[in-house]
């Protein structure tokens, strides 16, 4: 059991850095540059995906079901619109932000909606990867139980990965402290790397539906 739990542990940890899960919230910290709101952003975004992982992957392990290939598709070419609407919004936001040295930077997000946002962003992710996650923890622990333990460790290593990815995204922009050009760059760099790979992968499903099955 202990052996499953570092090994849930260790495997949620790198989970957290999945290049869709750091494009995903590198563009919500960009916009709340603070220590602690990136913190907070992260662990949402954590949360909310460690939620719906267990929720589905223990539907997945009790009833020892998969989940059909379209709805994985579906779910998939979920992120991908999210990540696409994300890059827009940060897209927008450089656009409309002060390039003057002199100039206020705008007001960030309030920190009820960012949060809410960033706790939606990571419950659909969890919904795209919850059921593969579940079934690789079924084939390799011995017992219901403990895939369970598995599974909940691993959430716990995504939340513990996300919230230090947030921390150090936001710890240096308090530390070195940016201008409002720095700060108009990165808004649009996460923006346009999120809308990038998000159309990627949106491109990639609907390329994968257009082949035609076997003769």
């Amino acid at each position: 059991m202990l052996s499953a739990a570092a090994l849930g542990f260790l495997l949620g940890l790198r989970h957290a850095f999945d290049p869709d899960h750091v494009l995903a919230v590198g563009a919500l910290v960009a916009r709340n540059e603070s220590p602690w709101r990136a913190t907070w952003i992260g662990a949402t975004w954590g949360l909310g995906h460690t939620l719906t992982l267990l929720a589905v992957g223990a539907v997945v392990i009790a009833l020892r079901v998969a989940v059909p290939q379209s709805i994985a598709l579906v779910l998939e070419l979920c992120v991908g619109l999210v990540l696409i609407a994300l890059g827009a919004g940060n897209l927008l936001a450089a656009r409309a932000a002060p390039v003057c040295a002199g100039a206020e930077r705008g007001p960030a997000p309030p920190l009820r909606a960012a949060l809410a946002r960033s706790g939606l962003v990571g419950t659909a992710h969890g919904l795209a990867g919850s059921a593969a996650v579940a079934l690789l923890a079924l084939a390799a622990m011995p017992t219901t139980a403990t895939a369970l333990v598995y599974l909940s460790v691993f959430g716990l290593g995504t939340v513990v990965g996300m919230v230090g990815f947030s921390l150090a995204i936001g710890a240096p922009f308090a530390l070195l402290g940016t201008g409002p050009r720095m700060r108009r760059w990165i808004t649009a760099g996460t923006g346009a790397a999120s809308l990038l790979f998000g159309a990627y992968v949106v491109y990639d499903i609907t390329l994968f539906w257009g082949l035609p099955g076997p003769a």
